[in-house]
């Protein structure tokens, strides 16, 4: 039985736990939510107090070259390449998750025209669900074909152009092995897009490994970027040239300066652009990467299994009998950075949770969801969120019209 003395010495071993200090954390709360929203770097309000005064207040215009504003999404997309297993020139900082994955989705479909089926999995965050529903809406003879996460395989057949799944299941923690299931759409001709939101910054990845196709991810989770982040896409460089974005905005063009009637599509992944980078928005996320880029990814990701196992063992131990269950993969390597619980009354248990220091959130219509961020997040921080967790279901303090009300997000 794993005790507080114990994960005290896990703590003082943490060869990461210097990077806590380089995050504003309030006094008393334990924050296992960067899996929805990351803490908020230090480093960050210097640095958009910076872009605001002296780039954006005094270079003005100019600091589109001289500050290298201009260059900001391809700067950006060659760091988060460093962490996703890419080559610099097959990533790209633009827009939110949404918007990319409508571009690609729809790049997908156009390019392969005899084949007019999207598939992805019941289930999946519904804005990878709503999106392939529009490009299905605007696409003519595209359809969707959403089905439970056992039947993904026989999903796949020569009709197939596009298979969206989610790396690391939003609610679940469940991750999919991405090299087997990316063989598995290719050998029938589709491509592959993965969906990195719960993936980049908390799990090992390789897209070229895996010989990914496609991908899209966002940056305000635990890559730090802030809350609506601008986002990141993939293309693999042989499909770049014959992939093109239905975005056809000025940003995307060959000479965007020229100022020509005629689009004319950029090579490489600058075609995937489209409108005006949001600069004071790359330069908060700018340094969320950064400071990323700095840590061993092995002792970092490492850390997150052996959090999220301690976190698993500790409620089995200190809260059985108190109406839970394990939600999330059992097997560390078949989960992502996260764990959920499920609970009967899971809404006004996080609340009460919430308001006695230990922040995650709720997922409807059941789940309790903690995410381990191993940059700032250490191993008494579990150990208070199971205890605080366990009084909080034994007392039934949840049990009250305050914390059963619902909020806008939950």
């Amino acid at each position: 039985m794993t005790d507080l003395a114990t994960v005290r010495q896990l703590d003082a071993a943490d060869p990461l736990a210097a990077f806590r200090a380089r995050f504003v954390l309030p006094d008393g709360q334990t924050y296992l939510d960067g899996n929805s929203l990351g803490a908020l770097p230090r480093a960050t309000a210097a640095r958009l107090a910076d872009t605001v005064t002296r780039e954006w207040g005094q270079g003005l215009i100019g600091s589109w070259n001289a500050a290298g504003w201009i260059g900001a999404p391809q700067r950006i997309g060659a760091k988060i390449a460093r962490l996703i297993g890419a080559a610099p020139t097959e990533v790209i900082a633009a827009d939110s998750t949404s918007v990319n994955l409508f571009k690609l989705l729809a790049a997908a479909c156009a390019a392969q025209p005899d084949r007019r089926v999207i598939v992805t999995e019941q289930g999946n965050f519904p804005t990878d669900l709503y999106v392939a529903q529009g490009v299905a809406a605007y696409l003519p003879g595209v359809e969707v074909r959403a089905v439970p996460r056992a039947q993904i395989a026989a999903a796949i057949d020569a009709d197939v152009a596009v298979v969206m799944l989610t790396h690391v299941h939003y609610k679940t923690g469940a991750m999919y092995d991405m090299p087997a299931v990316t063989r598995m759409a290719q050998a029938q001709g589709a491509l592959m897009l993965w969906d990195l939101s719960h993936s980049a910054g908390a799990v090992a990845l390789d897209l070229a490994a895996a010989n990914a196709d496609l991908a899209v991810g966002c940056g305000y989770k635990y890559l730090n970027g802030g809350p609506g982040a601008p986002a990141f896409l993939f293309v693999a460089e042989h499909h770049q040239a014959s992939l093109r974005s239905p975005l056809t905005g000025w940003m995307g063009h060959a000479a965007p300066f020229d100022f020509d009637d005629a689009y004319e599509a950029a090579p490489g992944m600058d075609r995937f652009l489209c409108g005006t980078p949001p600069i004071l928005g790359m330069a908060a996320l700018e340094i969320g990467i950064d400071l990323f880029l700095e840590a061993d990814r092995t002792a970092l990701f490492a850390k997150s299994r052996a959090l999220c196992s301690l976190f698993v063992e500790l409620v089995e131990e200190r809260c059985a009998g108190l109406g839970l269950t394990l939600a999330s993969p059992r097997d560390p390597q078949a989960r992502g950075s996260h764990i959920s619980l499920a609970h009967r009354d899971a809404y006004p248990v996080m609340q009460a949770l919430i308001a006695h220091g230990v922040t995650g959130d709720f997922r409807a219509p059941d789940i309790l969801r903690f995410g381990f961020t191993p940059l700032y997040v250490g191993y008494e921080d579990v150990w208070r969120a199971v205890e605080i967790l366990r009084d909080v279901l034994t007392s039934k303090s949840w049990d009250s019209d305050t914390y059963r009300r619902r909020a806008a997000v939950t």
